[in-house]
């Protein structure tokens, strides 16, 4: 408790205040225009917060993360096109409770359910982090390095469309974070004879231009589309019927979204399909749903924004991402010298506390941002899409150039995005790239490290009751969607 007291009050410094607005209102701007989501967004700006204090930059970066959650609703109320898929399931009801004219209705549960669950998964972060912290500062190189296969096999499998093409994503992202010096034996590797790339690649510049150019040229490639924005009609306040119907399944929303986003193996998606079909359930009115159920936006709402809290155990205590967003929040904490980790809560415990009571002040920023001026939002969406990106690319080499000052980090910067732009064609997703370039070598460095503990006997690596547990977990994780893809094709072959 005197810690987070403590965090108060460093985020409540007017500068950290003002880094905390400023966040949460661009995090609810690239949430509401489609396709530009909180990691892009993120991305874009690590090479231009370089001369912020650590807890400036990272307060910004987490009211970008939760301010996204907030303004994915508007987008698929309104629009019909979830910016995240953790927002997919909010436009099933949302969007038809929009073309039934009770939109605001919809946007007003959808940011009271996102404050409610965003409260509590941050009361909930608060406790739990430390515990989790506490447990993980025993591990030694044999547990990390099962640690790091768990992380691998699920991040493959839960962020990418399958399990074989997360891993391609997976791969090319080692492979990048291997590049330069070897710092075992002095020699040069997966450099092509290129001095320019013997300090390796900057992790700021794969980021960038995986998240922001490769996403630019595929929409530019793509076209803009055109989609029809439902009009917003009166405030967005609820009826009492409203809140009756909807503050239950905030609660529960919030239990399933928390502990499934706090999970390794967990991330948004999940929770927001469990909340909607146990909304669906539940419900007196199961007849609405498909028709513009409240119910179905207020719970999986509620869920993704806790959700968005429990990822951030993971991330702050084992230094494991489970989302994009997580994977270039982790960058953003290492272009700053730092590894979250169980050594971060000693090492660096201001700096989180801060930024964990930052979420709590956010939370209150956001509901106040989003209530009266849903239509300043909704407005957002007639911004042309050919405009957006073609910002991005502008801002994503300004930002690259200024961080570096050179024409080589300018030409990496534009091969890595053409990668970026193959691997949106091929469906291989960026958010395991990035977290195969930041957990790769350190698997490597603790590999090695085990291996010389051992003098070379591969047996300390399941030497453990620890260890054994994490192996089978990285194989169930990896069999698992097999046997899944298995069972719904022997149900459709028996239908």
């Amino acid at each position: 408790m005197d810690e987070l007291l403590t965090g108060f009050a460093d985020a409540l410094t007017p500068m950290n205040l003002l880094w905390a607005l400023v966040g949460v209102t661009i995090g609810t701007a690239v949430g509401v225009l489609p396709g530009i989501g909180p990691a892009l967004t993120v991305a874009l700006l690590l090479p231009v917060t370089f001369r912020l204090e650590p807890a400036a930059a990272l307060i910004l970066f987490a009211g970008i993360y939760y301010g996204g959650m907030y303004g994915g609703s508007t987008t698929s109320i309104l629009l019909n096109t979830p910016g995240e898929s953790a927002s997919v399931v909010t436009a099933l009801e949302g969007n038809r409770m929009a073309r039934a004219g009770r939109g605001a209705a919809a946007l007003a549960t959808a940011a009271i359910g996102s404050f409610v669950a965003g409260t509590i998964g941050t009361i909930l972060l608060s406790v739990a982090a430390p515990l989790v912290a506490d447990i993980a500062v025993g591990f030694g190189p044999p547990e990390y390095v099962a640690l790091m296969a768990v992380a691998f096999v699920t991040v493959s499998a839960l962020l990418g469309p399958n399990l074989i093409k997360g891993a391609a994503g997976l791969v090319l992202g080692v492979a990048i974070g291997l590049i330069g010096i070897d710092t075992l034996t002095g020699q040069p590797r997966l450099d092509f004879g290129l001095p320019a790339l013997l300090d390796g690649v900057d992790v700021v510049i794969v980021v960038v231009a995986l998240f922001a150019l490769g996403e630019a040229f595929g929409h530019l490639l793509a076209g803009t589309g055109d989609s029809r924005v439902m009009p917003v009609r009166g405030k967005a306040v609820l009826s009492r019927e409203d809140w009756r119907r909807s503050w239950p399944a905030w609660l529960r929303g919030t239990a399933i979204g928390f502990p499934i986003g706090s999970l390794p193996a967990g991330g948004a998606d999940v929770p927001t399909f469990l909340s909607y079909a146990l909304e669906k359930r539940l419900s007196k009115r199961s007849h609405e749903f498909g028709h513009g159920a409240i119910e179905g936006v207020a719970g999986p709402e509620a869920a993704n924004n806790a959700a968005a809290a429990g990822v951030l155990v993971p991330l702050l205590t084992i230094g494991l991402p489970t989302s994009a967003t997580a994977a270039v929040i982790l960058t953003a904490f290492q272009s700053y010298g730092l590894q979250p980790g169980p050594q971060l809560f000693t090492e660096s415990g201001d700096l989180v506390w801060a930024l964990i009571a930052s979420l709590y002040i956010g939370n209150v920023m956001l509901l106040v941002l989003n209530l009266p001026l849903v239509r300043l939002w909704a407005r957002l969406l007639s911004i042309p899409a050919y405009g957006i990106y073609a910002g991005v690319l502008v801002f994503a080499t300004l930002g690259t150039f200024a961080a570096g000052g050179t024409t080589t980090d300018l030409l990496i910067l534009v091969g890595l995005g053409l990668i970026g732009l193959l691997m949106r064609r091929a469906g291989v997703p960026a958010a395991p790239a990035v977290v195969g370039l930041i957990l790769g070598p350190l698997a490597e460095q603790q590999l090695r490290r085990a291996l010389a503990l051992s003098d070379g006997d591969w047996g300390i690596l399941v030497s453990g009751p620890l260890t054994v547990t994490l192996w089978i977990l990285a194989i169930l994780a990896l069999l698992a969607p097999a046997v899944v893809a298995m069972r719904h094709r022997a149900a459709a072959t028996d239908d």
